[in-house]
């Protein structure tokens, strides 16, 4: 399969790209860059936050997973994030320093730090999935430092 989108060739590069998407404040270049790093159809599955878990046991649910698949999902998911964090002026993300990829599995940190500096105050590990042309079939989050 040959696309006319750029195919990411390190790492690294493809975390910090995926770090810059969540602080994209441009819903129409947000859009493209989601487009750029996943393929069609691809998902996003969020291990829930604590609370979550524990709220979902209660009713039955032991292993509660939060997904987003498709362009459309994976642009509600990203906005509703940008929205929360990013667009009052209090956060960032970035992506650590400690890509690494296996084959067609890339993993790497990620940290929501204060805008004006100081210590990160949330972030969590990304394993990424990704096809032939580089683009992420399946993202799985884990949040926590």
């Amino acid at each position: 399969m040959t696309t006319d989108l750029p195919v990411t060739t390190s790492a690294q590069q493809l975390a910090d790209r995926y770090a810059m998407l969540w602080t994209e404040s441009d819903p129409g270049a947000r859009r493209k860059a989601i487009e750029r790093l996943w393929a069609d159809g691809g998902t996003h599955l969020l291990h829930p936050p604590v609370e979550a878990r524990t709220a979902a046991a209660r009713v039955g649910f032991a292993e509660p997973v939060l997904e987003a698949r498709g362009y459309e999902e994976l642009e509600f998911r990203v906005t509703r994030a940008y929205e929360e964090f990013v667009a009052p002026g209090g956060f960032t993300f970035r992506a650590r320093p400690d890509a690494v990829r296996l084959r067609d599995v890339v993993r790497f940190g990620w940290e929501m730090v204060p805008v004006d500096g100081g210590e990160p105050v949330g972030g969590g590990e990304e394993f990424v999935v990704l096809d032939a042309d580089g683009r992420i079939t399946a993202d799985y989050q884990f949040p926590g430092l």
